[in-house]
This record gives structure tokens, C-alpha cells and sequence, in this order.
């Protein structure tokens, strides 16, 4: 259901009209990685360079918020997410984030 909603972080859609505004939707995640891999990456900040395991952390943790802010707007009814953001912060439990928009049923205007 989720994946035929189109999320853009622009206003409007070119060749498409907004018909119905629905609000305000999010899509939340927190990601943390176990103790053995955390150990691991903080010995590469000692010597600097990349930390592979967070970034591919955070990839995962901002797929997650985007499939889930498509389905919370496939919940109610609309097929696109316009202005679509994110939000992130990392604390000591993992990696928290928010992908959010505004939920809109839009059509494909006719020539």
C-alpha cells in the first residue's frame, strides 16, 4: 500500500494538481547498534575516517522513517507527501529519526 505514494520536498508536482490536503505526517525510527559493534566503531574514532557501521545505520534508520511516513499517509487516504524533511539526533540509546511532510491526494492534470 505504502510504496505508491510519491514523496517530494518540493511544494507541487509538476504535471499534477493537489485536489485534497490532509496534514501534517511522520514517519519515526530509533536505531541503536549492539554493544560489540558499537566497541568497534569507537576505535575508529581514534584514528579517524568513516565510522562504515553508523553510516549504514543511519541509511537504514531513514529508509525506515520514509516507509513509514508513506504508509501513515497512505492511512489516510492521500498518494504523495510534499515538503517532505527529516529530522535527526544520535544520544547514547541510537539514532533517532523523522522524516515528515504534508500528506495530499494529488491527479495527474489533463492537457
Amino acid at each position: 500500500m505504502s510504496e505508491k505514494v510519491l514523496i517530494t520536498t518540493t511544494e507541487s508536482i509538476a504535471g499534477y494538481q493537489t485536489v485534497e490536503t490532509f496534514g501534517e505526517v511522520f514517519g519515526l525510527t530509533t536505531r541503536s547498534r549492539n554493544v560489540i559493534s558499537s566497541f568497534g566503531q569507537s576505535v575508529t574514532t581514534l584514528v579517524g575516517g568513516e565510522i562504515k557501521g553508523y553510516t549504514k545505520l543511519q541509511d537504514t534508520a531513514r529508509d525506515e522513517a520514509i516507509d513509514r511516513l508513506k504508509t501513515a499517509a497512505a492511512k489516510l487516504g492521500a498518494n504523495a507527501v510534499v515538503m517532505m524533511r527529516f529530522d535527526s539526533s544520535s544520544g547514547t540509546i541510537g539514532d533517532s529519526v523523522t522524516a515528515y511532510g504534508t500528506a495530499v491526494k494529488i491527479e495527474k492534470v489533463n492537457d
